[in-house]
């Protein structure tokens, strides 16, 4: 009996090895990731270009953000990643007014995350761009200069600009994530994770290095 157990230990370790050492599925192309026609151009010069369209009000972006962070982390020199705020219109425009007032007045990195967390982990009131404006005070910022800038000649040109933007990318929810102004890459559409998203970006990234 004590030589029956210890096989089927044995078994049991040998089969979890095989799984843990299984390969990931491939990247699958209309389900992983789909490609954008034609390709939009780049503004990362020679680096590949990774951007994040979201929305602050988007409950998934909140979700993706703490992977979004520990990725960014360990990003290689040769890609630049930035961010694209969704604006449709309503209370997602009113959202990304204030991400590029954020840039413009300084405070976007120290801000960002943390306003997930104002908004879907704290649940701070937010009923008008007045409150929105008010979430940025932890930062140093006046509520009637973040309001200034969020309605400014310079951001109304960003959103003007981001509004022709994201249709070009085929962008319909968010978060999505478009790598080199060629691939699009959001859940997929047969479940997937943050990591499953992330690893395929990785996984483009790669490709667009092998291909320079």
């Amino acid at each position: 009996m004590l030589f029956r157990l210890l096989g089927f230990v044995a078994l049991l370790g040998a089969a979890t090895t095989c799984a843990a050492q299984a390969p990931a599925a491939p990247f699958r192309a209309g389900v992983d990731y789909f490609v954008i026609e034609p390709a939009q151009p780049t503004n990362s010069g020679e680096r590949i270009e990774v951007l994040e369209a979201f929305g602050y009000s988007c409950g998934g972006c909140a979700s993706f953000q703490p992977s979004v962070d520990a990725w960014k982390a360990r990003l290689a020199p040769d890609v630049a990643f930035s961010y694209v705020p969704a604006a449709w219109g309503g209370v997602w425009e009113q959202f990304a007014r204030a991400f590029y007032a954020a840039e413009s007045l300084g405070v976007l990195e120290k801000s960002h995350s943390e306003i997930f967390r104002k908004i879907h982990v704290e649940r701070k009131p937010v009923r008008s761009a007045e409150d929105i404006a008010g979430l940025y005070s932890d930062y140093g910022v006046s509520q009637d200069d973040f309001l200034a800038t969020m309605n400014s000649f310079a951001v109304n040109a960003r959103i003007a600009r981001v509004k022709q933007q994201l249709p070009r990318y085929g962008i319909e929810s968010t978060p999505t994530l478009i790598v080199n102004g060629k691939y699009r890459v959001s859940l997929a559409k047969d479940g997937g994770s943050w990591d499953r998203m992330l690893a395929t970006v990785d996984h483009l990234v790669a490709q667009e290095r092998a291909a320079r």
